[in-house]
């Protein structure tokens, strides 16, 4: 009976509804005024993938493969948030397009002019939502760790 409730076929769906639950989290910040960064966006296509192998599982017999892509997925979404989270607390540097790392030295004046005019509206290094003093990068990449764990159980339970 136990078993039979954490079947494959109920974890890839659990799992794929946590991502969506994640996704219409994230537009719904949006909708409210806070807008994403690069790696904000960058964060949701694990999610989205994860959304539809979920979806599929509930009317396609549950597969390894799918399932094995599904942790493929938010194992990488779970890295590009830790990643994210990192850059938030400058750990490390973030992408040059999104973090305002600028080499002036070796910069024309109109190099430069033309940075500042392609230049996002959001940083990636900087923290516009927090909640117990996490970003929403690092709730993102905590949440996937749950969500990862859902998909290798799934993988481990599904048929070959």
């Amino acid at each position: 009976m136990i078993a039979e409730s954490f079947s494959s076929r109920r974890l890839m769906v659990g799992a794929g509804a946590g991502s969506a639950a994640m996704l219409l989290f994230a537009i719904a910040s949006q909708i409210m005024g806070y807008a994403p960064c690069e790696l904000c966006i960058l964060q949701r296509w694990p999610h989205l993938v994860a959304v539809i192998i979920g979806a599929l599982a509930l009317f396609v017999r549950p597969r390894r493969i799918w399932a094995a892509v599904g942790a493929l997925a938010i194992a990488l979404g779970t890295a590009i948030a830790f990643y994210h989270a990192g850059v938030e607390q400058q750990w490390w540097a973030g992408p040059t397009q999104c973090s305002g790392m600028v080499d002036f030295t070796t910069m024309s004046t109109g190099d430069l002019l033309a940075q500042i005019e392609a230049a996002p509206l959001v940083r990636c290094d900087q923290i516009s939502w927090s909640l117990f003093g996490l970003s929403m990068a690092a709730w993102n990449g905590i949440l996937s760790v749950g969500l990862l764990g859902m998909w290798i159980l799934a993988l481990l339970r599904a048929p070959r």
